[in-house]
């Protein structure tokens, strides 16, 4: 506890520190209420950094300018740092143009948190659960596939509950239990993707699964969410209490997250059973209220705190300017 608490406090300390003089860009989600923006905003402020909110939507390349990008708030410059909190719901061509912007901040040396290859990852099920499996993390079994024909082949062959989950879906929503064919959403509901992952039962009678948020330098905090149903998401009703992270689920949680790549993110965990932990999800966005609601933890000045701590030793590692000529 004593070097928990010793670590906690070094975290702070170098957060504290990279914050000076730091103008920070971060990114809200346009659609919603700015209940996690207004707490990280208030964490990164409280530890002396410039906060300016806006959204990807609000911003533009521009070649007029140096530095080629235009972020509300930075008069044609670029921000010491950006902490992406979402990209906000568009079109095919609206997300490109935003994660294109997240590139092009990278490439210009900003330090983008979590950046565009990250959220491109995560946000795409089918490439989480791909570098998932690769990484050698245990996962329930999930084809992805195109058009309605060969997904009524697998149902059919499968013989045992799939769960359909829309590719870019998130909350909970447009979740379906597939137990034949005629379950199956159609070719245009689904877009003509398919993808489908082994359906875990519960061991009682509730349904159980746990949601831990972890960034690459800790488990910050999770919980447990039960239901009377196989859909535990907090926004569906599941009900959240406070859980103390064994250190296989620490550990599974954290493999998670490398294999995605990302700074921080939301790791959702299942037990089979058979007592097998999986993962189930990686979300690149994710959302704490409910966790939050039963966490002794400051979920969002810990954030701060790595997200800070990330930008220090980004501002370390950057080459200096080469000398001018005489």
């Amino acid at each position: 506890m004593r070097a928990n608490l010793l670590q906690t406090s070094s975290i702070k300390a170098s957060a504290e520190a990279a914050a000076s003089g730091l103008r920070v860009a971060l990114f809200l989600e346009e659609e919603s209420g700015n209940w996690h923006v207004r707490r990280l905003a208030e964490a990164l402020r409280a530890r002396g950094a410039s906060v300016v909110i806006s959204s990807l939507p609000r911003c533009a390349f521009d070649t007029q300018l140096d530095s080629g990008i235009d972020i509300p708030g930075f008069d044609g410059e670029l921000p010491d740092a950006v902490f992406v909190r979402s990209i906000s719901q568009g079109t095919l061509e609206q997300i490109t143009f935003r994660l294109g912007l997240l590139h092009a901040l990278r490439e210009s040396g900003v330090r983008v948190w979590n950046d565009a290859r990250a959220i491109e990852r995560c946000v795409d099920k089918s490439a989480t659960t791909f570098l998932l499996h690769k990484a050698g993390i245990p996962t329930p079994r999930t084809r992805t596939m195109e058009t309605k024909p060969p997904a009524d082949a697998y149902v059919r062959d499968a013989k045992h509950p799939l769960i359909f989950k829309p590719l870019f879906g998130s909350q909970g929503k447009g979740l379906m239990l597939v137990e034949g064919t005629d379950d199956l959403p159609t070719s245009e509901a689904a877009d003509n993707i398919y993808y489908l992952q082994d359906f875990v039962p519960p061991s009682g009678a509730t349904f159980e699964d746990w949601r831990v948020i972890v960034t690459r330098n800790r488990i910050v905090a999770a919980m447990t969410r039960r239901h009377g149903n196989w859909i535990t998401n907090v926004h569906q009703g599941g009900a959240p209490s406070a859980h103390t992270p064994s250190e296989e689920m620490a550990q599974l949680a954290s493999r998670a997250l490398a294999a995605v790549g990302a700074d921080y993110a939301g790791v959702d965990l299942i037990r089979t059973p058979d007592g097998r932990l999986l993962v189930l999800e990686v979300n690149s966005n994710p959302s704490w209220r409910g966790l939050q609601s039963v966490s002794d933890v400051n979920i969002a000045e810990a954030i701060a705190e790595d997200f800070l701590r990330a930008v220090a030793e980004h501002r370390r590692r950057e080459p200096s300017p080469e000398p001018c000529p005489a």
